[in-house]
């Protein structure tokens, strides 16, 4: 049977019964599917030409509308060949347009770079020296010509900053979207693709390919010769660095969760075919645990965690929802799986946070609403801050009850310019925000079980070292995503307590900032090493009451 994809005229042979998007996947045509062929999230939708729907049988029809069905749209995960078809994807820019945040709190550090360079003028070459190793010779004085690279490599995002090893400033930067999130959004889904051989081989490729593609971007802006980037540090969460040094991320995914890979340790930049110095090095910090990544470690020399004096949480909201507590300069750090919902992922409306997507949402005194839309254009669908002040918004002011469900609107006291927004949609109740973006009851419920499992991590983190949240005096709020909430939001919704009101701090992508540190300062990666071994990992999996205290996180 032949499957034909339009506009890439790309046409593949397979068997009855394989799917759409296993079809696409053979021919080499990208269609995203954030949750990896589950079928919930309904992104991977596709349109068939009239007389090819015959020779199709759809399932998960509950992601799609009347209209889509009669206009021929089926998920491609759930929609299996029966007979030749046209298959018509659906163009994306696959993130290149995404507001992604590539700053954050950073620490002053020493120069002191693992590479150092000493042009000796009788030759008329430069020595370069890896540590006390001489790897390199450069012909001429190349002294001043000495770069790094600060890779973030997160769940959803990629973030690479070119840094001057010799002044330690940033002179360029670019970010991306992390291309495996088109295949399989969440860490728990990325664990399950990679834990086969052509799909570990997928993501660590696909990955490599963006990374060379923004060192092409950024050497080019600076005007530096890739050939004089000698050392690249990786920063992610344990998944992340897992596939991009291309280990089998399954042992993760299983009891006793032991990574396979724990970093500190430097790689062979050549041998992963990055496109840098051919003598250049990757540096990867150690990794905490097998949910608690580099990126903390990273950000635990950032925001200096592990010299605070006073009781500081510092939370890294996102897909997985990692968390460290510093009292007294002792470090315990947890992790839960927060899911994809902040991403705008099984959200009905919702979308990554590119051009049109509704970042800010607020119901002012007067009832009217004021929203606002990344590029400031017409709402076309709702990215993770934005759900987040929504839901949070809805909470506050009565339209959404404690529970998680709207309220009936004939039977409250809710001013007109909300009750006429509580709408029927396909039967069922939604919340109508602009001409074609909503937010239904399922999107709530989403939204209910990402933010019960961060504020079960944080409770329970809180209790093993037998501190209640009044006690907490600072919490900071890391990551890309973390940086664009608002705490009034995150109190709302009950991510957070009521007494963290006026402690908390938003500072931003950490991880990039602490993996430049880390790359400015070889000194630190002995002391960050050697301080990661004293970190007690808390396990939420080993409380009895886990499930008690996850359900009652999930009411507002």
């Amino acid at each position: 049977m032949n499957v034909v994809f339009q506009p890439s005229n790309r046409t593949v042979q397979v068997e009855k019964g394989v799917t759409i998007l296993q079809a696409a996947r053979l021919a080499g045509v990208l269609i995203e599917s954030p949750c990896n062929a589950v079928g919930t999230c309904g992104k991977c939708k596709v349109k068939l030409d009239q007389a090819s729907r015959s020779s199709v049988r759809p399932y998960g029809l509950h992601h799609l509308s009347p209209k889509e069905e009669e206009q021929g749209y089926v998920l491609s995960c759930e929609a299996e060949v029966l007979g030749d078809i046209l298959v018509e994807v659906p163009s994306r820019s696959h993130g290149r347009e995404l507001k992604i945040l590539s700053h954050g709190q950073s620490v002053e550090v020493t120069p002191e770079p693992y590479f150092q360079k000493r042009y000796e003028p009788k030759d008329d070459r430069t020595f370069v020296f890896a540590g006390d190793e001489l790897v390199g010779l450069e012909q001429g004085n190349t002294e001043d010509q000495k770069y790094g690279l600060a890779v973030d490599i997160g769940t959803t995002t990629i973030v690479v900053s070119l840094v001057d090893l010799g002044s330690g400033q940033e002179i360029a930067a670019a970010s991306a979207l992390n291309p495996q999130s088109l295949h399989a959004q969440d860490v728990l889904s990325r664990i399950t693709f990679a834990s086969t051989k052509r799909g570990l081989i997928m993501m660590y490729s696909e990955l490599f390919n963006e990374l060379n593609r923004l060192i092409e971007r950024v050497t080019e802006k600076a005007i530096v010769n890739r050939e004089h980037i000698y050392e690249v540090i990786f920063s992610g969460n344990t998944c992340m660095i897992h596939l991009a040094t291309g280990k089998d991320p399954a042992p993760l995914g299983k009891y006793p969760y032991i990574p396979e890979f724990t970093g500190a340790v430097h790689l062979s930049a050549s041998e992963h075919h990055l496109g840098v110095s051919p003598f250049g090095l990757i540096y990867v910090p150690p990794v905490i645990s097998a949910y608690v990544g580099a990126d903390i470690t990273s950000g635990i020399l950032a925001s200096q965690l592990h010299q605070q004096k006073r009781i500081t949480l510092f939370v890294d909201i996102g897909t997985n929802g990692e968390m460290a507590l510093a009292v007294e300069g002792k470090l315990s750090a947890t992790s839960t799986a927060a899911g994809p919902a902040f991403e705008g992922m099984n959200i009905t409306c919702g979308m990554r946070a590119g051009a049109g997507a509704l970042e800010f949402f607020q119901i002012e005194d007067d009832k009217t609403i004021t929203t606002k839309t990344i590029g400031d254009q017409e709402p076309v669908g709702i990215c993770g801050s934005g759900l987040l002040d929504i839901v949070g918004e809805l909470v506050a002011h009565g339209v959404i009850d404690k529970n998680g469900r709207f309220v009936k609107p004939e039977s409250t006291l809710l001013p007109a310019s909300l009750k006429e927004r509580l709408q029927l949609r396909d039967g069922k109740r939604v919340f109508q925000i602009s001409r074609q973006v909503y937010l239904t009851q399922k999107d709530v419920r989403q939204v209910q079980l990402a933010k019960g499992a961060i504020r079960a991590g944080i409770d329970l983190l809180l209790r093993s070292k037998g501190i209640t949240s009044d006690a907490v005096d600072r919490v900071l709020i890391a990551g890309s995503f973390g940086y664009h909430l608002r705490a009034k939001s995150l109190i709302h919704l009950g991510l957070l307590p009521d007494s963290f009101d006026g402690k908390i701090e938003f500072i931003g992508n950490t991880s990039k900032t602490g993996a430049q540190a880390f790359l400015m300062n070889q000194s630190l990666r002995k002391e960050m090493e050697k301080g990661v071994t004293e970190i007690e990992v808390i396990e939420l999996a080993n409380y009895s009451d886990f499930e008690q205290v996850f359900v009652r996180s999930l009411g507002f």
